[in-house]
């Protein structure tokens, strides 16, 4: 082992500046032995790291294959510490399992890896199942001391010298040449050196002792001098006592002084102060108590003067002035005063606004000719300047300040409530007079108020219903009329009056009268919201806030109530002042909604084509109010408005379907082009017309869709039970007018709808010429079908001949029956039947005629090929050819 050491510490280790202290001969446990070495390291430059090497002998020469640092063990575990057991574990990032070659170097290797660890780790390492006398200090001598030990403590011993050491010795071989070559003799000189230094060392001693006693015997005298100078001390110190107490009662006297003048000059300022800020002038104090509140000068004075108590009484006292006399007399006046002038106020602003309530010099009852409202921006001017006052009242009296508001709600809701009553009055007038049977019930309609409200209540109770005549005339019309543009004006009439009552002209007249009840609303509405929250200082919008907050409002008891932080109150004034503006401008206007929605109920009434009008008209102004200001009064009572009038849109789009559903066709005449068919044609023209530009497209186009799809529907249900009419026919004729309705509208929602009439419109076309073509050449074509069908059975095509209903006999006795003069007769039969199958409206005639002489072409064709094929070289041929064909289908044609 000894011999296996050095070998590896040379070939392996000694290349990479490692040692090696510990070995072990082992095999990995349970597998088929190969033995290898792991070996204890470490490195000779510091620090020092402590390895374990996995050595593996590869021929003649060893090889270094794992190498794991000894920080990274966790745990050695020896398997049995009271028996002999060359098994081992060293716990790493996993476990390995060894078995040594002998026990002793199991031991040897363990004990080593234990003193490698104390020495340079001192890490807990888990040694478990190992004797206790393999982790001492010191190991009997042995083998594994000679393994481990031996190297470390020659380790230890050895030191370097040092640069000073080094030069020490060159230089002292320099002056002894002979230093190298007679080792001796320089030993001998060194020694002889070192005895003379001895004896120096000695002297000094002995004379150092001399030197000390004269140094005691002067500290005996310093001491002395110390005791004399502490007496002389003492003596000064009780000269200057008394000096010291003099001082300390002139220092006195002069703080004392000081003090004095401190407060004289802090009083002086807080009397300033008082002065300076709780002083209010004479003139100011006449302005409060008989100020003019009628003049600008006086309003202005009046403002100027409020404004000078309102500073004074918010003056930021400091502790104890209130406990002052003056200040609290002051402070009395100042109370005095502000009711005085709160008082003044509000009874001027009251007269103010009774007057204006009662003043019927602004309503419309002297202008019923324009459909106009009356302005009060006169009133609004006057009252802006009491503005500032406002404010005022709002912060030195609440109570008064809501009771002005109050007042001024009450008195202007009734004023706004006359004017916008008359106002819509006479829109229900003017709205009324675009129909002639509307004009005929308004025409004696009394001025007086009370039975145009009930007039206006009775149409508003109807509003988007149909009556039971008007319905039942509807249905008669449909069923018995044989006039299609009747029909469909019945059915395109959602209100009590036909459409050739209700032309362009008279829903121009109403979508301008409707235009101008929103127009002169809306900047009503506006002015008015604006004045409120301008005169009675109630913030809508975000503002900054001043440097100063507002002065605390006091209570009886003189204690200022807890206040929440200035920007929580401000955002919870913010709030408050909003919700005030809105209560109020409810409150003012409070008539405004019911009455815009009779407006819309007797429009609807009139003709429910209106609601398309309305809608727009209504779209429109809300997204502007909404623009200026989402939260404001108009804003929101427009748009609960177009919830309304969006519901009578609804209404119209489900009345119209319903209608198609009840449609009822004659069972005596040919259907033609159906009346709801003609119906969505005008509503879509009627409605691209209004909605040109319009806010809210996608409600109509919702509203096509759901059109379309009932249109679609009902068609192929009056298709399937037509009677008089064959189902293609109705299909073809009434999709293609869908079809060109919707090419020539170009509605970008319905082309999916578009393409689909198109497809059914052709569909049907073939389908019609199909089924008709077959009555001319009956006989030929049942002869041809059984051909096919014996072909299809599997008889080859030749021998189809051979077959007895199916020979050639057979076929020239079928088209001997049809020659050119009896096809001819045939077609002109067809022609006169699918004539009286079309209708005038659609001009399908030559269409449908010319897919007839196609088709026909191609069967005579299909007829000619199977003759060939099955039939060869019988010379067999129709009695007419593709040139007859021609010129039959032509004449027929020309002559009708």
């Amino acid at each position: 082992m000894t011999a296996i050491k050095h070998a590896l510490q040379r070939d392996i280790f000694t290349p990479n500046d490692e040692r090696l202290l510990g070995i072990v001969n082992v095999c990995k446990a349970g597998k088929k032995k190969k033995n290898c070495f792991l070996c204890a390291t470490v490195t000779t430059e510091r620090p020092v790291q402590v390895k374990v090497v996995k050595v593996k002998k590869s021929g003649d020469f060893y090889k270094r294959q794992l190498t794991w640092e000894l920080r990274d063990l966790t745990e050695v575990d020896a398997k049995d510490a009271s028996k002999e057991n060359p098994e081992f574990d060293l716990h790493f990032e996993k476990v390995y399992r060894w078995v040594a070659s002998s026990t002793a170097e199991k031991n040897s290797f363990i004990s080593c890896i234990w003193k490698l660890n104390q020495r340079y780790l001192r890490k807990k390492v888990e040694f478990v199942n190992v004797s206790s006398q393999l982790l001492e200090e010191s190991v009997p001598s042995g083998e594994s001391q000679s393994v481990a030990g031996g190297d470390e403590d020659t380790l230890d011993e050895y030191q370097e010298l040092s640069a000073r050491e080094e030069q020490d010795i060159e230089g002292m071989m320099e002056v002894c040449e002979y230093a190298i070559s007679n080792a001796e003799a320089f030993a001998e000189q060194l020694s002889r050196e070192l005895q003379v230094l001895d004896g120096a060392n000695i002297q000094s001693i002995m004379a150092s002792e001399k030197q000390v006693n004269i140094l005691m015997q002067l500290l005996d005298e310093a001491l002395g001098e110390v005791d004399t100078i502490e007496g002389k001390l003492s003596s000064y110190e009780e000269m200057l006592q008394s000096v010291k107490d003099q001082m300390d009662q002139i220092s006195q006297s002069n703080r004392l002084i000081q003090i004095s003048n401190t407060n004289n000059g802090k009083l002086l300022d807080e009397i300033q102060f008082l002065v300076h800020n709780m002083d209010l002038s004479k003139g100011h104090i006449r302005a409060l108590q008989d100020g003019d509140l009628t003049s600008p000068k006086g309003i202005e004075a009046c403002i100027n003067a409020a404004e000078a108590l309102l500073q004074c009484m918010n003056v930021a006292l400091l502790p104890g002035h209130d406990k002052l006399m003056a200040v609290t007399q002051q402070q009395h006046l100042f109370t005095e005063l502000r009711d005085t002038f709160a008082r003044r106020l509000t009874n001027h602003l009251n007269n103010v606004f009774v007057h204006q309530g009662h003043d019927q010099s602004s309503t419309l009852s002297q202008h019923t000719v324009e459909l106009t409202l009356p302005k009060h921006s006169p009133l609004h001017r006057d009252l802006l300047r009491y503005a500032k006052l406002m404010e005022w009242l709002k912060i030195t009296h609440r109570e008064k300040y809501e009771g002005l508001s109050r007042t001024y709600v009450d008195y202007m809701s009734r004023l706004y409530e006359r004017e916008i009553k008359d106002f819509f009055e006479i829109a229900k007038i003017k709205m009324a007079g675009t129909s002639k049977e509307a004009k005929g019930k308004f025409a004696t309609l009394p001025r007086k108020e009370s039975a145009l409200k009930q007039e206006t209540e009775s149409l508003h109770g109807s509003s988007g219903k149909l009556t039971g005549s008007t319905s039942s005339l509807n249905k008669l019309s449909v069923q018995g009329s044989n006039s299609r543009r009747s029909q469909s004006s019945s059915l395109l009439d959602m209100g009590n009056m036909s459409a050739s009552d209700l032309d362009v002209a008279d829903r121009t007249k109403f979508d301008k009268i409707f235009e101008q009840v929103l127009s002169e609303l809306e900047p009503l509405c506006l002015a008015e919201q604006d004045f409120i929250s301008k005169f009675f200082k109630l913030q809508q919008h975000p503002t900054v806030l001043p440097p100063l907050a507002q002065p605390e409002a006091v209570d009886s008891d003189g204690i200022a109530p807890s206040r929440m932080p200035p920007q929580a109150e401000h955002r919870h004034s913010l709030s408050s002042d909003k919700d005030m503006v809105r209560l109020m401008m409810n409150k003012v206007f409070q008539s405004i909604e019911t009455e815009l929605n009779s407006l819309i109920a007797l429009g609807d009434k009139i003709d429910s084509f209106h609601s398309l009008y309305m809608l727009v008209k209504m779209s429109h102004h809300v997204w502007t109010a909404e623009n200026v200001d989402p939260a404001s009064f108009l804003s929101t009572t427009l748009g609960n408005v177009l919830v309304t009038v969006k519901r009578n849109f609804d209404k119209c789009i489900s009345g119209q379907i319903r209608q198609m559903e009840e449609v009822k066709i004659s069972k005596k005449s040919k259907v033609g082009i159906l009346p709801f068919v003609t119906g969505f044609e005008e509503f879509a023209e009627l409605a691209e017309t209004i909605f040109r530009n319009a806010e809210r497209r996608g409600d109509l186009d919702k509203a096509y869709v759901k059109l379309i799809r009932a249109v679609f529907m009902n068609v192929e249900k009056v298709a399937n039970e037509s009677q008089k009419t064959p189902r293609d026919v109705v299909m073809m004729e009434n999709f293609h007018h869908i079809f060109s309705t919707l090419s020539q509208l170009k509605i970008s929602c319905l082309d999916a709808e578009r393409r689909e009439a198109k497809h059914k419109y052709t569909d049907h076309l073939q389908s019609y010429v199909i089924n008709s073509l077959g009555q001319p050449l009956e006989k030929l074509n049942h002869f041809f079908e059984g051909v096919e069908a014996r072909v299809a059975q599997g008889i080859r095509e030749e021998e189809v001949s051979y077959q007895l209903a199916f020979n050639k006999q057979e076929l020239r006795k079928v088209i001997k029956e049809y020659p050119g003069k009896e096809v001819k007769k045939g077609l002109d039969n067809l022609y006169k039947k699918v004539d009286k199958h079309l209708c005038e409206e659609e001009s399908l005639l030559q269409v449908v005629w010319h897919s007839t002489q196609d088709e026909f072409i191609r069967q005579y064709k299909h007829f000619e090929d199977l003759i060939g094929r099955c039939y060869p070289g019988s010379g067999i041929t129709m009695e007419f050819t593709i040139r007859d064909m021609l010129e039959y289908f032509s004449s027929i044609a020309q002559s009708h």
